[in-house]
């Protein structure tokens, strides 16, 4: 078996690596410092745009979209390795790179089932980074988990000609930042049709359509997320958008959330291998410069257990990652659904297990703001819900082996 990367692949990793290093590491407490002295702090640093503009001259751009129509042309297989790295700064390096969630998950939706009107609009602002996008799935009141729940309604007009958008969405990713120009919004255009799969559909609404409201800001274990847009409450007062901002067509919209979360969920997983690495190696430099009781950290079996339990589970997640992306390259994202469940199980959980030991490793400093830990161990435990929580890819997982095996017993 041939574990190297491909050629380009090995020189893509090179720039980026170089890109981390001299750009997007020294920007980090840059951003914190300017984003004090915004009007709002959802506004965006001006440290981003020049990470932007320094990234796309490098040629680091939409590295996510396999497609060389949009993107870079890279294979799933080939992106794996570039998404590790921009996870060790999940909340500058992907938006440098324009290879942020949710915008890379609309991206490609957009792509993937838009029209050529509705992807002129919006899709190419996006894939320029001129604007930014939320995608409205998650509400509040129901278990949004299970999509035959959901409450928020779009329907038809008496006329035929538009759609009123009626519901309530919160931790909508991205919203809360004023760039974000467009929602992608989830409802019901058939509320009891018989097929619970076929009731929903997507539809899009503008940010400014009258009847939208960004209630508030969600926190995430009192994190405001301001790098990433934030998260917010919105809710949809009857809004009306023209019948042409559908999606597809109606009852489309459960099939089109399925195809768009398989991609973003392998994304997630090659991100949180990056934070892991970076928890190991701030790990590797806090227990080499630190003394307690009359001996070095890196001296203390506990220490060395835990680090050593790190980089076998890292190099466990990778294998699976790289294997569920080659599979997605190869039989398609259906054929390796198993796999996308089984790392999405897998990698949060444990990555959130080796960030608690690199905050306990650093003691009070590993809960500060002086270190990345804590906001990296939020962001990580956040992802055993996002796009479905493990429970549910234990059931759905569970599900296909049962089936392997009925009538063996």
């Amino acid at each position: 078996m041939d574990f190297a990367f491909d050629s380009r692949t090995e020189e893509l990793r090179e720039r980026l690596h170089a890109f981390m290093e001299e750009y997007v590491y020294p920007a980090e407490a840059v951003a914190a410092e300017q984003r004090a002295r915004l009007a709002s702090p959802w506004d965006t640093p001006a440290v981003f745009g020049e990470l932007k503009a320094e990234a796309r001259r490098q040629g680091l751009w939409n590295l996510f979209f396999p497609g060389e129509r949009y993107g870079a042309g890279l294979t799933n297989l080939q992106y794996a390795p570039l998404a590790e790295i921009t996870g060790r700064s999940p909340h500058l390096a992907p938006m440098a790179t324009n290879c942020a969630a949710p915008d890379t998950g609309n991206m490609e939706l957009l792509a993937q089932f838009a029209d050529e009107e509705q992807r002129k609009r919006w899709l190419e602002p996006l894939l320029d980074g001129e604007i930014r996008s939320a995608f409205a799935m998650t509400e509040p009141d129901v278990a949004s988990s299970d999509a035959t729940n959901f409450e928020t309604r779009i329907e038809r007009s008496a006329g035929g000609d538009e759609y009123v958008v009626t519901g309530r969405k919160w931790y909508i990713s991205g919203a809360m930042n004023p760039d974000c120009k467009i929602f992608i919004v989830m409802g019901k255009t058939d509320p009891d049709g018989a097929d619970p799969r076929r009731q929903q559909s997507m539809i899009l609404v503008p940010r400014d359509t009258p009847g939208v409201e960004v209630r508030r800001a969600m926190t995430v274990y009192g994190y405001a997320d301001h790098d990433h847009g934030g998260h917010a409450e919105v809710v949809f007062h009857g809004a009306r958008v023209p019948a042409a901002n559908l999606i597809g067509e109606e009852g489309s919209g459960f099939a089109i959330a399925q195809a768009r979360l398989g991609p973003g969920r392998i994304h997630h997983c090659m991100r949180l291998i990056g934070m892991a690495e970076r928890a190991i190696e701030l790990m590797c430099e806090r227990a080499s410069g630190r003394t307690a009781f009359g001996r070095e950290l890196a001296s203390q079996g506990v220490v060395q257990n835990w680090i050593a339990d790190a980089r076998v589970t890292v190099e466990q997640l990778r294998l699976l990652v790289l294997k569920t992306a080659w599979l997605m390259d190869t039989v398609g994202n259906r054929g390796a659904h198993t796999e996308i469940q089984a790392i999405k199980i897998a990698t949060p959980r444990a990555v959130v297990g080796i960030l608690d030991q690199a905050v306990q490793l650093h003691g009070a400093g590993g809960v500060s703001q002086d270190f990345p830990l804590a906001e990296l161990w939020a962001a990580a435990r956040t992802l055993r819900l996002a796009d479905g929580p493990d429970e549910v890819h234990q059931r759905s997982l569970a599900h296909r082996e049962l089936r392997k095996h009925a009538g063996r017993a």
